[in-house]
């Protein structure tokens, strides 16, 4: 039995969780609503205050999907009551943020600024010029548009420049030493 999957997703006060026969999963909170279609193989079942994930047999793909449907569940519930948020450092000379409506301006060292639309369920934060804050809903949007800004400027194992996530470590190396 999957010790993800075999625990109980509790549903906390101001949240709804519906589930249709075909598996698609609404959960509605006070941050917003998420929807999201799971496997048909993996039964889904709210009761009480809980919903209970179960499968039908033991093959293989099923076992797999018994924890993944858990935590993306799971996740959903965290979402629409917490919401998720990833925290991004500009290191560098002259890197910078700003905020223009809701659009996400970047001074990376091109010849350019890079400009990054919020997509919906996405708003940007800027507490200082080099900080990002990217927050939503859904964990998996809110870090895919992470990942897409930092991109733009992977940190660099020399100098330690670049767009880092704020609990990352970079790897510093040391540079060429000349010949004596």
């Amino acid at each position: 039995m999957s010790r993800v999957g075999r625990l109980p997703v509790a549903i906390p006060n101001g949240v709804t969780v519906t589930v249709t026969p075909d598996n698609i999963v609404t959960v509605k909170g006070p941050k917003g609503q998420l929807v999201k279609e799971m496997s048909t193989k993996i039964n889904i079942a709210v009761e009480n205050d809980s919903i209970v994930v179960t499968r039908n047999s033991d093959n293989k793909e099923e076992r797999a999907l018994h924890g993944l449907t858990r935590a993306l569940i799971n996740n959903m519930v965290t979402g629409v009551t917490q919401g998720y948020q990833k925290t991004l450092e500009l290191v560098g000379v002259g890197y910078r943020a700003a905020l223009q409506g809701k659009k996400l301006v970047l001074s990376l060292g091109f010849s350019h600024p890079v400009e990054i639309e919020a997509v919906s369920g996405i708003e940007f934060e800027l507490p200082a010029p080099t900080k990002v804050v990217v927050k939503g809903i859904d964990k998996e949007l809110v870090g895919d548009v992470a990942a897409d800004i930092r991109v733009w400027r992977k940190p660099e194992p020399y100098k330690g420049k670049g767009i880092k996530y704020d609990n990352e470590v970079i790897r510093r190396k040391e540079g060429k030493t000349g010949k004596k």
